[in-house]
């Protein structure tokens, strides 16, 4: 078969550019050799994520993140959580900065309308093998975590400047939901968000929720929902995954879901800080594993894609040992071919379910 283009549901750009203070537009080793000897933060000396490797695997269009995070009343404190929405507010719009000075740069182009999409999607499906150096990668912006809201007048402010998907929640209670490794429903404050986020024809990210806030989501939102990095919890138990049953309500609202390759969400029993990708032996044939369940629960390969969530707080310590950059994501549909899968299927992996839905979400 011939290479394909893919659609990455879940890349932390921004973030990685502003906070591990990463220039992209650099080579990978270039970037890893910048950052030897630091310890401030996860995974440094060992990023896996460039502009020049996702060029190189075929990476064309990401949904890349806005992330800030607000610190609870109730003691529970995320990383990079800060004391205001206010401030996770400024933090959300200097990463919209970055991504600005980016499309001026040619690095980037934002993705907000059907027809960008569609332009955007001719210009890498064209693009011969060898080819792809200097082509702008797409941007589907998506917030992680909806704590830097201020008002929901803020929601509709992010919308104008190109902001298409949500996901109300992080990890642990916030603001608007309730998320992983936290238990209950939406406050009102998070119905409201819903609502609004309906109104605008938003893209609604169920990934984090608590269990209580998923089913609710579930039952209430009417307009598109994905799953944008998630693997399966019948592999790796832990509320973190998807239960079946919550890939089935997925699946009723053909949805997508974005596998990870985070190495604690592929494989059970990783124990943070100790479990390494060669204790375990981890491989990337572990994320075909997690997409043959969701296929299977399907009956088909439509609902399957690519989420990777590469560098979102890690890096290779904690990826595939067979995973050197984010290029090496071109050998999963071989791989899915090796697993009993048809070249249309993995087609549809790498880039046609999350093209597919975006077709239908993006506004005309």
């Amino acid at each position: 078969m011939n290479a394909p283009w893919f659609i990455d549901a879940h890349l932390d750009l921004s973030l990685n550019a502003l906070e591990w203070n990463r220039d992209l537009t650099r080579p990978i080793g270039e970037i890893r050799a910048a950052e030897a000897g630091l310890t401030d933060k996860a995974g440094r000396g060992h990023g896996t994520v460039c502009f020049p490797e996702m060029r190189r695997g075929r990476v064309g269009l990401a949904v890349a993140t806005q992330i800030g995070r607000v610190k609870c009343d109730d003691g529970f404190s995320p990383a990079a959580a800060w004391r205001s929405p206010a401030q996770a507010w400024a933090m959300t719009q200097g990463q919209l900065a970055w991504h600005r000075a980016m499309e001026e740069a040619g690095e980037l182009a934002s993705i907000r309308t059907r027809a960008e999409l569609e332009a955007h999607a001719a210009l890498w499906r064209d693009a011969p093998p060898g080819s792809t150096e200097r082509l702008p990668i797409g941007c589907v912006r998506s917030l992680e975590g909806a704590d830097s809201l201020i008002t929901l007048a803020h929601l509709e402010r992010a919308y104008a400047d190109g902001l298409r998907a949500v996901g109300p929640a992080h990890y642990g209670p916030g603001i608007y939901a309730r998320g992983t490794e936290s238990t209950g429903g939406f406050p009102p404050r998070g119905r409201e968000l819903l609502k609004e986020m309906e109104r605008l024809g938003m893209i609604l990210d169920v990934t984090h929720l608590s269990d209580d806030c998923f089913w609710e989501a579930i039952k209430s939102y009417s307009g598109p929902i994905w799953a944008s990095h998630h693997n399966c919890r019948a592999l790796v138990p832990h509320q973190r995954q998807l239960a079946d049953e919550q890939i089935r309500a997925l699946i009723e609202r053909d949805a997508v879901i974005g596998v990870a390759l985070d190495g604690w969400m592929l494989v059970a029993g990783w124990v943070r800080d100790q479990t390494t990708p060669h204790s375990c032996a981890l491989r990337l044939e572990k994320v075909i594993e997690h997409i043959d369940h969701i296929c299977q629960l399907a009956g088909d390969c439509l609902h399957i894609g690519l989420g990777s969530d590469l560098d979102g707080g890690f890096g290779r310590e904690q990826t595939p040992c067979d995973l050197e950059t984010i290029a090496d994501v071109a050998r999963l549909p071989q791989l899915l071919l090796g697993r009993g899968g048809t070249a249309e299927d993995a087609e549809n992996f790498a880039h046609g379910n999350f093209l597919r839905f975006l077709r239908r979400a993006l506004p005309r």
